[in-house]
């Protein structure tokens, strides 16, 4: 499908393609070319539209456009409504900017997270960042977000929160979040494995009273 919107919007060509079906009904698929230019990934962004199922990434003239899986998208979607249950609990502002499309011409970087946020304060550039993983490989995520100055990543992978703190011009992982350094990355995790989204949330909720 990437290819088909590819080919009929606007002259890139996919040159090298990674793809990795999970099942025959959870499929997710990764597509990644290099020498596009900057003026090539904004005609793609403006082909898509804001409508689109596709995450796209841009690094120095390499280009990956991922079609996430329906795992992909619960996963992503049971950490925000945990995460902003959490924020809430606590009266932390925050602005959710869900997958919106971080890109600089200078630094020749863009990506679409899965989830980002401004915590405490609006701003353009997110203080965080949410990844979900199913594929392997592609372009380097913490390079984008360091060009970007994202202050921290959260990557979900085999049901596992890791987390990275943008320290001296490099990321470093850490077992706490310093923008929320009262949350229990152990705990929070434990909920985000729970199957049923309601019982997750409610579950969750009663777990930060009860830490109050």
């Amino acid at each position: 499908m990437a290819s088909a919107i590819l080919s009929d919007n606007f002259p890139l060509q996919i040159d090298s393609c990674d793809r990795t079906s999970l099942s025959l009904k959870d499929r997710e698929e990764k597509y990644i070319t290099s020498g596009v230019t900057w003026q090539a990934y904004e005609s793609l962004l403006s082909a898509l539209g804001n409508s689109s199922g596709y995450r796209v990434a841009y690094l120095l003239e390499t280009l990956e456009i991922m079609s996430p899986s329906r795992s992909h998208e619960l996963d992503k979607k049971a950490i925000a409504r945990l995460l902003e249950a959490y924020l809430e609990a606590k009266r932390i502002r925050f602005w959710g900017l869900g997958s919106t499309t971080l890109k600089s011409k200078g630094k020749q970087v863009g990506k679409e997270p899965d989830e980002c946020y401004c915590i405490g304060t609006d701003k353009e550039i997110p203080d965080l960042a949410v990844e979900v993983i199913y594929t392997s490989g592609g372009v380097d995520s913490l390079e984008i977000y360091k060009r970007l100055g994202v202050g921290e990543v959260w990557f979900w992978q085999n049901s596992q929160l890791k987390v990275y703190c943008l320290q001296d011009d490099s990321y470093q992982q850490q077992q706490q979040s310093e923008l929320l350094p009262d949350l229990d990355i152990t705990l929070f995790t434990q909920h985000i494995v729970i199957q049923d989204p309601l019982e997750a949330v409610i579950e969750w909720r009663k777990a930060i009273a009860s830490n109050n």
